[in-house]
């Protein structure tokens, strides 16, 4: 669900300032109302505002100890047709609401999204853990590439279980309670509490990936204060992790496999008329052995690293000439693996939010070896050349020896009360398959299942036409016939 490349997200947020004091969120509790200030910067919007709103860490003790939750702000161009707040997610977990107000990420600035600059004050808020929200910190790296992803014996299983548990315990003493308290449920009350300091009676919602799972978990808790919801690239919390894993592990080998296709005869990929798929386990081969070096990081990469590398490239359409040049680059001897190595998910700087609050959501569920080996069994007849690499595969490694216990597993969910939520999928999404979305929709009475038949991650950013629906949509709240499909 990560996007973690920077030609695809902006990174960077706005400070904000302190807030004032108090009304109340629909459950109850207590909100403090926003203290705006101007924060805009030379490389941002000229109207940014930025504010900080303060909720209890733990939502089960209101009046415990408080965290910030850092928004920002470009209000409607056209004060005068506005439809109101807008509050948007660029998945992650991990990715910041803020960046993407502020920085024109998900493609804000693109003419096919103008509307929504028109006619919604755009709120961006970065989740609990997050950027400038108070975050999850760690005193040594999260992501080990030392740490063994794939064991095969006891002794790395062991070694790889010692690794989770290391990182988790070093976040927990540097986060302090806050590690315990990154789950999506308490996400999604944070933005009810925005909602109230906004004086918003109901807000909209644009969430991609992860922001689907937060906004679902937003439109279970509080249906009444939905005006219009758009989940693209679906993630279905209700499914288990046993089945997950090999459902994104199919799908990326699928994609991985309509790229090479493409690849073998386009005139933008630089393996022209090879054997893509062929040189492609070859590399991996050599990267086995140490042999793909990445001089940007000064090591190799290993043949994990060049599957989530090329699993990167493959969530953006638009990215597969460039994913092209950098598989011919890292496969030449000496091989540069570098525009492989900086698109590796656990490399990116949101990676220890990222990591803490999929150990909160999505916890492994293992039995120990022989319940892994079965898991990585099937995810090798699933995805032959892709196995090394999943998001869940990372969760299911990263997460197996995380100290602190999951709040929010995913369980079964039935939302209803909420007008017409649009759900959109793409029918070849490598991080998100097309089932997910079809699956979520059912669970959200009344919702409405937006097809894009096409490649990529998200219909966001892989659809003119289906950027298209989603404004026309969170305009009208009249969501498009059933049945309706985007072709490529």
């Amino acid at each position: 669900m990560a996007v973690a490349l920077a030609a695809v997200l902006a990174t960077g947020a706005c400070s904000a300032p302190a807030v004032t004091a108090g009304t109340r969120a629909s459950d109850g509790q207590v909100t403090s109302s926003p203290k705006w200030r101007d924060c805009h910067t030379e490389n941002t919007a000229p109207q940014l505002e930025c504010a900080t709103v303060t909720v209890p860490l733990d939502w089960s003790h209101p009046d415990g100890k408080k965290i910030s939750i850092a928004v920002d702000r470009l209000r409607a161009t056209d004060a005068s047709h506005r439809v109101g707040a807008l509050l948007v997610n660029p998945g992650g977990p991990g990715g910041s609401g803020t960046a993407t107000v502020a920085q024109g990420g998900m493609l804000l600035g693109h003419a096919d999204l103008k509307p929504l600059r028109e006619r919604f004050d755009l709120i961006g808020l970065d989740p609990r853990g997050v950027g400038d929200s108070t975050p999850v910190r760690c005193s040594t790296p999260v992501y080990d590439p030392a740490a063994p992803t794939l064991p095969e014996n006891r002794a790395q299983y062991r070694r790889m279980v010692a690794s989770s548990r290391r990182h988790g315990l070093d976040c927990a003493k540097t986060t302090g309670a806050l590690i315990g308290h990154v789950d999506t449920v308490s996400a999604a009350r944070d933005i009810d509490a925005v909602r109230v300091a906004l004086g918003e009676s109901r807000i909209s919602w644009l969430g991609v990936s992860y922001g689907t799972e937060l906004g679902a978990a937003y439109a279970r808790l509080f249906p009444g204060r939905v005006r219009a919801m758009v989940l693209d690239g679906a993630v279905d919390h209700t499914r288990p992790m046993t089945r997950d894993v090999v459902d994104e592990s199919t799908a990326i080998e699928r994609e991985f496999r309509r790229f090479a296709a493409w690849c073998a005869t386009a005139s933008g990929c630089a393996p022209q008329g090879g054997d893509v798929v062929a040189d492609f386990d070859v590399l991996l081969a050599r990267a086995g052995r140490g042999e793909v070096q990445d001089p940007a990081l000064g090591r190799p990469l290993t043949a994990a690293e060049v599957t989530s590398g090329t699993y990167a490239y493959l969530t953006m359409r638009f990215l597969w000439p460039q994913l092209g040049t950098a598989l011919a680059a890292a496969e030449k001897t000496p091989s540069d693996a570098s525009a492989l190595g900086q698109a590796v998910v656990g490399l990116d700087p949101t990676y220890p939010a990222y990591r803490a609050i999929s150990c909160q959501d999505f916890p492994p569920g293992l039995h120990g070896y022989a319940d892994l080996r079965a898991r990585l069994a099937a995810v090798r007849g699933a995805a032959p050349h892709m196995w090394r690499y999943s998001e869940y595969w990372d969760w299911t490694t990263g997460c197996a020896g995380w100290p602190v216990k999951a709040a929010d597993p995913p369980a079964p969910q039935r939302i209803t009360g909420v007008p017409a939520v649009l759900v959109v999928g793409n029918t070849y999404d490598p991080a998100t398959p097309y089932a997910w979305a079809r699956s979520l929709s059912r669970q959200i009475s009344g919702s409405r299942l937006l097809t894009y038949d096409g490649d990529g991650h998200t219909a966001l950013y892989n659809s003119s036409c289906a950027r298209q629906n989603e404004v026309d949509y969170l305009l009208t709240g009249r969501a498009p016939a059933p049945g309706t499909r985007c072709s490529a």
